[in-house]
């Protein structure tokens, strides 16, 4: 950074929060898995009715609760009123003014807890009890049924259309499900970052700018954690900014040139303007679109429970290697001290000194300062090892024939140094390069490069099935009309080296002419981890 960014970076972080946002953030995490395991409160009657309970039910019992506390110890909030209150509390103009408009105050969170905590729910269930006689505290679940029994939903208690704020919350936490989003280092990066994202936006408001703002995953997650705590964050806010921010999420278009693409890479140039940083982050970015979860398997629902058998052969259980693995954000941010005359057009590649099972390639990228186009490589490694990187220049020709790469230079980064807590999972600096040839007592060449990575986790497994063709007994001949044939076939799977893992035998009957078929499956293991 230089030394005005450094300074706005420190103004930033001034930012008063009044809430604990890392670990507040851990537990709204949990609560969207939770959520997120019971889908039918995405859609359909159970959101409805979900909605239902939370306006008639839980709000009333809550403004109760902020009157004059009517539970000694916290009160718990039901499931499925809590993803209601959720989602409404991330309007936070609509919540407050919903709040105000049928309480006289901003309903809060304070002394409330949920359900997923592990408190005991004894005495809230007792004080609904004795409020809504003929209405269950826990609400199951598996028996609603689109019978219509909330009429009207939509207009008690509020007019929010709680089922389009609940659709566009709903792909929230796929987001911000992977295991190192619960990294203490990651969400302590993520909140100072919420602070210079909440920084960037007084400093439009000083000068008059209008800029849609729009926060990497990370930022956002920080964001959500503070609007789930309303009073608090009004009163942030209104200290920070002079009102409340409102949180926009009705734009979901990413296409090009549409208001969140021109909003991201608008943020992305204040943010590197404002502090000398690269506002992309490891983890935080934009994973696509959620994938539709699995409902049936239909293979295993064809099975017949009778035909299963185990393998006499073998019943040992599977190690698969444990592995870790880091996500990394790469850019080549400038060069600096190039050869007098110099006229080629630059590159830089970059690989790893040592290459492992998930990275073993070498890739080249643009330097943002000559292309004047940003390219960030995006890829997965084990967390050790170097970077390795290697300046290469094209040199101009008049012939049809293209002149091999020359490289200027190499130097390296090691992934330790970037794991470690001082770096806070991101290096941007300069660096010298190692020339290949030419004088050393000239200014060496260096690169500006940035780099982000996650928190390592686990690594995935991945395996892949191959099937050979299945076999029938006694092939050569045609079979007799209404003859069982006997026939099978066998499926390996095999990891990312090419290693067999399991080797599975199935043997079916095939009743010609019709198509019933039964299968029995043999497995070498029992256990897979």
């Amino acid at each position: 950074m230089e030394k005005e960014q450094e300074l706005e970076w420190g103004e930033a972080q001034k930012i008063v929060i009044s809430e604990d946002l890392v670990e507040a953030a851990k537990k709204q995490l949990n609560f969207l898995a939770t959520v997120d395991r019971h889908r039918c409160l995405y859609d359909g009657p159970v959101l409805l009715r979900a909605i239902y309970r939370y306006n008639t039910y839980w709000l009333p019992l809550l403004a109760k609760h902020s009157m004059s506390e009517i539970a000694e110890g916290p009160l718990v909030v039901p499931l499925d009123c809590e993803w209601i209150w959720h989602c409404h509390r991330l309007n936070p103009l609509r919540y407050k003014a919903d709040c105000q408009e049928f309480y006289g105050r901003i309903l809060d969170n304070k002394n409330v807890v949920s359900t997923i905590q592990g408190e005991s729910t004894r005495q809230t269930e007792e004080i609904w009890k004795r409020l809504y006689p003929e209405e269950p505290f826990e609400l199951d679940l598996s028996s609603i049924s689109s019978d219509g029994d909330s009429v009207n939903i939509m207009t008690e208690g509020s007019k929010y259309d709680f089922v389009a704020a609940v659709r566009r919350q709903s792909p929230f936490f796929y987001q911000v499900s992977k295991l190192f989003m619960n990294d203490n280092l990651f969400l302590e990066e993520a909140a100072a970052r919420y602070k210079g994202f909440l920084h960037m936006i007084k400093r439009n408001k000083e000068r008059s700018i209008r800029r849609f703002c729009v926060p990497t995953y990370d930022i956002d997650l920080m964001w959500h954690t503070h609007q789930l705590h309303p009073v608090s964050y009004c009163k942030n806010l209104v200290v920070t900014l002079g009102k409340v921010l409102e949180h926009d999420d009705m734009d979901s278009d990413r296409a090009k040139g549409q208001k969140l693409d021109v909003g991201f890479s608008g943020t992305t140039m204040q943010w590197e303007d404002t502090f000398g940083t690269r506002y992309w982050r490891a983890g935080g970015m934009y994973r696509g679109v959620a994938p539709s979860p699995i409902t049936d398997i239909p293979l295993l629902a064809s099975i017949k429970s009778k035909a299963l058998v185990s393998s006499t052969v073998s019943q040992s259980i599977l190690q698969l290697s444990k592995t870790t693995v880091v996500e990394v954000l790469l850019e080549i941010v400038g060069v600096r001290n190039l050869p007098d005359g110099h006229n080629g057009s630059l590159s830089v590649f970059f690989s790893k000194k040592k290459p492992d099972a998930f990275f073993d390639e070498r890739k080249r990228l643009s330097i943002l300062s000559e292309s004047k186009e940003k390219q960030v490589a995006s890829f997965q490694c084990e967390p050790t090892g170097e970077l390795f990187f290697e300046l290469v220049c094209q040199m101009p020709s008049t012939l049809r024939i293209s002149r091999p790469d020359k490289v200027m230079g190499t130097t390296s980064i090691a992934l330790q140094n970037i794991l470690d807590p001082v770096s806070k999972l991101s290096i941007e600096k300069w660096l010298e390069l190692v020339p290949s040839s030419g004088p050393l007592d000239s200014k060496p060449i260096c690169l500006r490069i940035a780099v982000s990575v996650t928190p390592p986790a686990p690594a995935p497994h991945v395996l892949h099935m191959v099937r050979s063709r299945p076999s029938l007994k006694s092939a050569c001949f045609l079979p007799l009309p209404g003859s069982i044939q006997l026939g099978k076939s066998w499926t390996s799977l095999i990891d990312e080296a090419g290693n067999e893992i399991i080797n599975i035998q199935t043997r079916y009957e095939h009743f010609h002419p019709f198509l019933f078929q039964e299968y029995y499956i043999h497995c070498g293991f029992a256990i897979l981890k």
